[in-house]
């Protein structure tokens, strides 16, 4: 079986096209399927399309969570209800077109645990690409996977990786970095990129410095290690440059420098900066502790639309709290 997990936050304009295209390419595949469609907390008509959509195709379930928890959290709820040996995730915005799904079936087909994709032809902004660009590039050195976009949620995966990241306890979690590091063997395939023609896009500028930091905190302690270094030389040069001063002010005299006021005020300020930028990082990694330590669930699944009994299927309780 394959899976096709879809996260939804008002994409009520394109809902409908979305459904009527994936279910489309899944038939033309010749293998049993499942379209998962995860409402996140939409606030306008997207969760009555899907419910319906539901109850009218027996390929098609629904996935309402509670509140609005994020992209990722709606996927990992997508990946804890599919059954499907390959699950792949989509965005519904359309902008990756479903009609790419069984080129990324065939390349996982060659015995890959993941296959990636790489937008080609990027329809999004100046400032989208170049913010895309500096978050694969900081994945690419943080983790040495050489994988080109890890922004485009048009992925498939195995459903080994797929049983080895709901295990994960972690709450601030970045799916393509956690599947690349319990994938044996990756790859990538060129995809096509359409422009958006409903809506905009969910990521402001806030949320994409947000998401930098989650990439930074949740894949590696580098940043701690930075700040050591950062810390070291910024001592250093302070110290080398108190001698010269003081070698200057004996030589010159106090007026070399205006007396030395405003030079001391300069390496007082830069000291002062490298030490609030230390403890905001350190502020990110213990904000991250404090929440794992919390226990408490990425997500709450409020009920499930499926076709087959005509029946909303109530759960009681949040997932993945291993």
């Amino acid at each position: 079986m394959i899976s096709l997990v879809i996260p939804v936050y008002n994409e009520k304009a394109a809902l409908e096209e979305l459904i009527q295209r994936c279910l489309t390419v899944c038939r033309g595949l010749g293998h049993p399927f499942e379209v998962i469609l995860v409402d996140d907390g939409s606030r306008d008509s997207s969760a009555q399309i899907i419910e319906r959509s539901a109850l009218d195709n027996p390929e098609l379930i629904g996935v309402f969570l509670n509140r609005n928890y994020g992209q990722h959290a709606a996927v990992m709820a997508g990946f804890e209800t599919s059954r499907g040996e390959i699950v792949i995730t989509l965005d519904a915005d359309l902008q990756n077109p479903p009609e790419e799904i069984p080129r990324l079936i065939a390349e996982i087909n060659k015995g890959y645990d993941v296959v990636g994709s790489v937008r080609q032809n990027r329809k999004d902004s100046v400032f989208r690409k170049f913010s895309s660009f500096l978050i694969n590039w900081s994945v690419q050195k943080a983790t040495g996977i050489m994988m080109h976009d890890y922004g485009c949620m048009l992925r498939a995966y195995r459903r080994p990786i797929i049983d080895a990241v709901l295990s994960c306890p972690e709450r601030s979690t970045f799916i393509p970095i956690l599947a690349n590091s319990f994938a044996r063997t990756t790859t990538e395939i060129p995809v096509s990129h359409d422009e958006r023609r409903n809506g905009h896009s969910r990521y402001s500028l806030y949320k994409l410095i947000s998401l930098q930091f989650d990439l930074l905190t949740c894949m590696t302690t580098f940043p701690l290690r930075l700040l050591s270094i950062l810390g070291g030389l910024a001592f250093l040069t302070g110290t080398g440059f108190g001698i010269f001063l003081l070698i200057m002010r004996l030589v010159f005299g106090a007026s070399w420098a205006a007396q030395g006021v405003f030079t001391l005020f300069a390496v007082l300020f830069s000291f002062i900066g490298i030490q609030f930028l230390a403890f905001g990082l350190l502020g990110e990694y213990l904000g991250r502790i404090y929440n794992d330590v919390r226990a408490r669930p990425k997500y709450y699944i409020q009920k499930i639309v499926k076709n087959s009994k005509r029946e909303e299927t109530n759960e009681s309780s949040g997932f993945c709290l291993s």
